[in-house]
């Protein structure tokens, strides 16, 4: 049973974040569609109407919890970096501190990351700007090690900026590992993704990159005969005869 309705009155912006409050607890839990303004102004302890007044539409409300609740965790991440660290211990401090947001606020993560990015190009374009967001911060941190790994950005920018593509998606998907597993706390997520990414950009940091086979080729970007179906390289190509109409 939600909260009982009162007629107390209290500042505009305090009343608004407990319409939020509720608004994420039941979008998270229930998804956008299954989700009832009558059920979240229950939860608020408000009535319908004013959750209309304040907040306008559904689709209003929904996209101001998404914007509150990217905002908060693009913040914690970047709050969790402490400055002066090694550059494992700023990547630690900052897994530490999403892992730690995700885990406190589920119903938030799971609508940023589940419902949000399923109902709609809007949702899915401010959890993008978020994602954005943190992608750029993560960037920078991961150049920034490198200079200070070898007085150089010895990385290449398009292989910093994949890097930092692949440990947020890492990252996401652990967290929604951790949320769905009994037992697994912040401190573990956070200690699997450093075991899983960092031994290989510690090395790139200590100028030790892997690097796949000679013999190997991208199929995306190289050419590649197929021994099959391709002739070889000097054989001469064989035309079909060519068969006109009688006229």
């Amino acid at each position: 049973m939600g909260a009982q309705k009162t007629t107390k009155r209290m500042p505009r912006a305090v009343r608004e974040q407990q319409m939020l409050d509720a608004a994420v607890s039941v979008f998270g839990q229930r998804g956008y569609m299954a989700a009832s303004m009558d059920e979240i102004a229950e939860l608020a302890g408000v009535s319908k109407p004013l959750v209309y007044l304040y907040l306008n539409s559904k689709d209003d409300l929904f996209t101001a919890c998404i914007r509150r609740e990217a905002r908060a965790l693009t913040d914690a991440v970047r709050a969790g970096v402490r400055p002066g660290l090694s550059a494992d211990g700023q990547l630690w401090s900052g897994l530490r501190a999403f892992f730690t947001h995700t885990a406190r606020h589920p119903d938030a993560w799971r609508m940023l990351h589940l419902h949000a990015r399923t109902h709609g190009e809007r949702f899915a374009a401010e959890v993008a700007a978020m994602r954005a967001d943190i992608v750029a911060f993560v960037t920078q941190l991961i150049a920034a090690s490198a200079r200070d790994a070898h007085q150089d950005p010895h990385l290449p920018e398009g292989e910093v900026a994949g890097l930092a593509e692949a440990l947020v998606g890492a990252a996401e998907s652990l967290a929604d590992w951790a949320g769905a597993t009994e037992g697994v706390g912040a401190k573990q997520a956070a200690a699997t993704l450093m075991n899983f990414a960092w031994a290989g950009l510690g090395d790139l940091m200590a100028g030790r990159p892997w690097s796949p086979p000679e013999e190997d080729s991208d199929p995306v970007t190289d050419p590649v005969t197929d021994p099959v179906t391709d002739p070889a390289p000097d054989a001469a190509p064989k035309l079909r005869p060519v068969v006109q109409a009688a006229g």
